[in-house]
């Protein structure tokens, strides 16, 4: 470790906290959902509790620089909390279901990747490969997209003989889960890229960042319990019963 200096320490170690909580996010998660829960009423949860927790340090902590909710903020936190929390878990959840823990972390590696396209794309920043900067942010992103495009050609071999458990077409069947999994996590990662451009211009407009959380987080539990609908629309389904997936909801919060 004597290669990294005092000021990057804390950086290097933050960094690898958050990706082991992710992972462990992750792998709970998944064994949540393989045992049949909707994946919206695991959203709906998450994004309500935080809200919970959120608003009382949000009213006293910036109830004297908030400025005024203006229709056209809502509208912004609407459109972020759509691209940020609901469409986002939608599709990175399902396609967890479809896949493993390990694959959802790999996908959630190539975020940067992923939003620095998207910032080029739209204009957010610019981009000189001439230089060394340049140059090491285009071979990143390349490593990234190439990583997790391996993973999702690759699935691996099975840990034991497949003759004993499956048939030929289970195991086809498998395979095409597999892709559409890779696809619907894709598809989670790009929107939650998307709404961090999106965040960065609501930032400007609404600078509150515990009130504009809440709001956003307000806007996304009504989605997603919207979303939630289309695949169950029973009541009971709601009532949480298992503490794996009570515990699971709380850490992932």
């Amino acid at each position: 470790m004597g290669f990294i200096d005092g000021k990057s320490a804390p950086v290097i170690i933050m960094i690898i906290v958050i990706n082991m909580i992710n992972g462990l996010v992750n792998a709970l998660t998944k064994k949540v959902l393989d045992g049949g829960i909707n994946h919206m009423i695991i959203a709906t949860y998450r994004l309500g509790i935080s809200t919970f927790f959120l608003l009382p340090i949000a009213y006293f902590w910036e109830r004297n620089t908030r400025p005024k909710l203006t229709t056209s903020i809502s509208f912004q936190l609407f459109v972020s909390g759509l691209f940020g929390a609901s469409l986002m878990q939608y599709f990175y959840l399902l396609g967890l279901s479809y896949t493993s823990a390990t694959l959802g972390s790999a996908f959630w590696g190539t975020l940067p990747a992923i939003t620095f396209i998207l910032a080029l794309i739209f204009r957010f920043e610019k981009l000189s490969v001439k230089t060394k900067a340049g140059y090491g942010v285009v071979l990143g992103a390349m490593i990234s997209l190439a990583g997790a495009l391996i993973l999702t050609l690759y699935q691996g071999i099975p840990l034991s003989n497949p003759h004993e458990h499956a048939t030929i077409s289970h195991i086809q069947k498998g395979h095409e889960n597999w892709i559409k999994g890779c696809f619907l996590l894709s598809l989670g990662v790009i929107f939650f890229s998307s709404w961090m451009l999106i965040q960065a211009k609501v930032n400007v407009s609404y600078p509150c960042p515990y009130s504009g959380t809440v709001i956003l987080s307000v806007f996304g539990t009504l989605q997603c319990a919207l979303l939630s609908l289309i695949k169950t629309r029973h009541v009971e389904d709601w009532i949480l019963r298992d503490k794996l997936t009570i515990i699971t909801v709380i850490i992932a919060v």
